[in-house]
């Protein structure tokens, strides 16, 4: 593909959801539904993550303003719940437009290439 036949793309891919896990953390919580939570062990069991790692992603998402923690005290101990906020969810949608608009030209122009070769052979 030459520069003049890249798609252009009205978003680019937002950097903080691009990231493998914090993609990953941001589609699990965007399966739930608005206002919902997930406790952090049940979210580290279900993406295989260790504490620090999913510690540190959902850090970065919180300040981003895509997640929001919550501590509740109970007599066993402390838990934590996190959910994806309304931002999250807008920055979800926007980052799979953008990741849409790359790949439907790019898959046209695959399956036009293909095609000009079945017939040229």
């Amino acid at each position: 593909m030459t520069a003049p036949d890249l798609p252009l793309v009205e978003h680019e891919l937002d950097p903080l959801i691009h990231a493998p896990v914090r993609l990953k953390l941001v589609v699990t919580l965007s399966a739930l539904a608005e206002g919902d939570s997930l406790t952090f062990p049940r979210l580290q069991d279900l993406l295989n993550l260790t504490p620090g790692n999913l510690v540190t992603h959902l850090r970065k998402l919180e300040q981003g303003g895509y997640v929001e923690t919550q501590k509740t005290s109970h007599r066993k101990g402390q838990s934590t719940s996190v959910r994806l906020t309304t931002a999250g969810r807008a920055a979800l949608e926007t980052y799979t437009q953008a990741l849409r608009a790359l790949l439907v030209p790019a898959g046209i122009s695959l399956a036009m290439e293909r095609d000009h070769a079945s017939r040229t052979v």
